[in-house]
């Protein structure tokens, strides 16, 4: 639902002013958690794992969710649902661009699967001239990459110091570039002006979908295993499509549908297809 929740906000605050919001909300609800977690004694990092949370920091807050938002923005409920579920695939590339894992041939066949599903989901658009939106789905693909990213270099860090750690931490690092970028924007707009319903929009999706979206989903994972959790990620797409249809009056043609179907087949094949344990699934954004 998130998706057709932030187009909902960015036309009243645009992307900018959403994601100035967003990071100026997030470091308290990371506050909060590790005082709930820890009272005050925050554990301690050492300098070079900060430097590491500095790179999840730019790649995932900065890098990923600035592009995401832009790219929503620019793009449909549906399209972005589809495109940032094919996070799995770009996670299987750097995990052998790393030599961290080397590919079975069935999930380069995924691999190719998917790619080929993509560019048959972008070609609807771009024969139709929709270039705006074709704009905004690249932007999501690439976004897709750095998230991968993210998920990978977070794992060992995880391992010692725990995901609640690395997720305010990096939440604190990542924020800063983003409100900078952002203050521009966010300290000329009417805030007092927003409607009540935009507020409760802006609040649903930064605490409830992306803050607390993700640690549910890291506990799920925990508790029943990732393996056993990576397929209700393709439960996205579609009913990310629907409510875009229900409130949004999003249009879905043959070759849409067709593209979406190919593509998550592909990234259904290269993810599942190998070890369980290193299946890693793409999160709520």
């Amino acid at each position: 639902m998130n998706f057709s929740v932030q187009k909902f906000v960015f036309a009243h605050t645009s992307p900018g002013g959403f994601l100035f919001a967003r990071y100026l909300i997030m470091p308290v609800c990371a506050v909060v958690l590790l005082v709930y977690r820890h009272g005050l004694a925050w554990p301690r990092v050492t300098r070079a794992d900060w430097w590491l949370l500095a790179q999840l920091g730019v790649s995932g807050h900065f890098l990923h969710v600035g592009m995401v938002s832009y790219g929503i923005h620019l793009s449909t409920a549906f399209s972005s649902s589809v495109i940032l579920a094919c996070g799995p695939v770009f996670t299987l590339l750097i995990l052998r661009a790393m030599r961290v894992e080397t590919l079975r041939r069935v999930q380069v066949i995924g691999v190719t699967i998917a790619l080929a599903g993509v560019l048959l989901f972008l070609s609807d658009k771009m024969v139709g001239g929709r270039w705006r939106a074709s704009g905004g789905d690249l932007i999501l693909l690439v976004s897709a990459t750095f998230f991968s990213y993210y998920t990978v270099a977070a794992k060992p860090l995880m391992d010692r110091l725990g995901s609640v750690t690395v997720m305010a931490y990096a939440t604190f690092i990542g924020a800063v570039p983003v409100v900078l970028v952002t203050l521009p924007i966010g300290v000329t707009m009417d805030w007092a002006a927003l409607p009540l319903a935009v507020w409760a929009a802006l609040l649903w999706a930064v605490i409830v979908s992306a803050f607390i979206g993700w640690l549910a989903w890291g506990w799920v994972n925990s508790v029943r295993g990732v393996a056993r959790t990576a397929p209700l990620m393709y439960l996205m797409p579609p009913v990310a499509g629907f409510v875009s249809w229900l409130i949004g009056g999003e249009v879905f043609t043959l070759v849409k549908l067709l593209g979406a179907a190919v593509t998550l087949a592909g990234v259904a094949v290269a993810q599942l297809a190998g070890p369980p344990a290193r299946a890693i699934p793409a999160p709520p954004d």
